[in-house]
């Protein structure tokens, strides 16, 4: 069961503090979200999910994180410079400014402008002159910072083909019409791998990775249900894609673009390279007057230089932070005819592993006890472990199933007599009594499981 409307999942946000609108006390910056202190962590959790697949449990992919500004030529050559744009329109009728593919239809055709084009990067001034001339632009995506690295990346490792770089980091697109909440913003996460295959072998790692990415997804807790796979048509891929597989999610507005897998051939690292014309590109390129690197593997056989194919998997962290919102919330009829709301998330995701519930708030003993317990728990370092010292156990055990706790440790007077805990499962709300010494264990096949 998933959430009825947008509305229910930005109503919770704000309540429990996943995400407040940026800037709302001077009403608020158009496209833009703060993730509050659950927020955070679950943004947090998503991520170290993504490098821990990527990067730890591989041996073939290694990480980075390169600088947000970013040099105009290297925009240039990637193409964003030209054709990183959207065709802007206004309507005369209603004042508005949109997409031309967005157009809402209470505008009437006669009402629009002829369609202009918009450049979606931000620039911003280097140095303390304003001439127009030392300029950078944020960067508007991750990926460029991969490939211009890929020489350091691969002359400092171990590294041959295949092999991929990781990154996960902000970037920044000046949507037009930013909307549906964190799922098109102007600021926003990436979570990109670029993997670099010889010629030949790109279609066999292109259907890998996509199979990978889907398994990923599931175990997020994005159900296969919840998910299809879009084969982008030739007429409308990137002018850099062979191929591309878009995950497409059904989120409460709709069904859109979860992550993409995209097979960029050689152009990318054949755009930055030096020395094109003796790299016989398969992609079309400009002619590059700039690089002093040659972005190119030797074939240890034949000696001929070659330019790896990439195949990307790149995911929006809001994104894939909304779908994952989306499929945890639950609302459940219980016995006695009244509701709960309860967030399925899977332990790793959970902004809060446990709760630590002394009985009653005002108990030096139960507090210390629950103390005691909470910063034994915390020692573990597998997450965020809270006190929560309300006094009533009804609306704390109600208040961590909203916020997807997996499970709530009670600190009752039987506490202090024998040292046995009352733990509370979030999903089934079954309750059992463990001894102190049991806790650790628990908690932690708990979270592995």
């Amino acid at each position: 069961m998933s959430a009825e409307s947008m509305d229910k999942l930005v109503a919770l946000c704000k309540r429990r503090g996943f995400i407040f609108q940026s800037n709302e006390i001077y009403g608020g910056l158009q496209g833009s979200y703060d993730f509050g202190p659950l927020g955070v962590e679950l943004k947090n959790n998503l991520k170290k999910s993504w490098w821990k697949s990527m990067v730890y449990e591989r041996d073939d992919i290694e990480g980075i994180d390169s600088s947000i500004l970013t040099s105009p030529i290297v925009l240039k050559y990637s193409g964003h410079e030209d054709t990183f744009t959207d065709p802007l329109v206004d309507c005369k009728s209603c004042g508005e400014r949109f997409r031309a593919d967005q157009v809402p239809d209470y505008c009437k055709k006669e009402d629009l402008t002829e369609p202009r084009h918009f450049n979606l990067m931000f620039k911003t001034n280097v140095g303390p002159i304003e001439d127009g001339d030392s300029f950078a632009y944020l960067r508007p995506e991750t990926a460029q910072s991969i490939f211009t690295n890929f020489k350091n990346v691969i002359d400092s490792t171990p590294h041959s083909l295949p092999f991929g770089i990781a990154q996960m980091g902000k970037a920044f697109r000046n949507e037009i019409t930013p909307r549906n909440f964190i799922f098109r913003v102007r600021e926003f996460e990436q979570m990109e791998l670029e993997f670099f295959v010889k010629p030949g072998e790109d279609e066999k790692w292109h259907k890998e990775w996509t199979d990978l990415r889907l398994k990923w997804w599931e175990n997020q807790g994005v159900s296969k249900e919840s998910i299809e796979l879009y084969h982008v048509p030739s007429e409308e891929l990137a002018h850099y894609s062979k191929a591309t597989v878009d995950i497409m999610y059904k989120f409460p507005h709709g069904l859109e673009e979860l992550e993409g897998i995209a097979n960029r051939t050689d152009f990318d690292l054949g755009s930055h390279s030096r020395e094109q014309s003796e790299l016989n590109l398969t992609a079309k390129v400009d002619v590059n007057t700039h690089s002093n690197a040659k972005l190119a593997i030797q074939d240890t056989k034949t000696g001929d230089w070659f330019v790896p194919y990439v195949i990307e998997p790149s995911a929006g962290v809001e994104r894939g932070f909304l779908a994952i919102l989306n499929e945890a919330y639950n609302v459940e009829k219980l016995k006695d005819g009244k509701e709960r709301t309860v967030l399925r998330l899977k332990p790793h995701l959970a902004p809060i592993k446990a709760a630590v519930i002394p009985l009653k708030r005002n108990n030096k003993d139960l507090v210390e006890r629950a103390k005691d317990i909470k910063n034994e728990l915390q020692s573990l370092a597998l997450g965020r472990v809270l006190l929560e010292n309300s006094g009533n156990i009804g609306k704390s055990y109600r208040k961590h199933d909203e916020i997807g706790t997996p499970m709530c440790i009670t600190v009752d007077f039987q506490s202090l007599e024998d040292g046995t805990v009352t733990i509370r499962d979030r999903d089934t709300m079954k309750q059992e009594r463990l001894e102190k010494k049991s806790i650790s264990d628990y908690f932690k096949n708990a979270l592995n499981n």
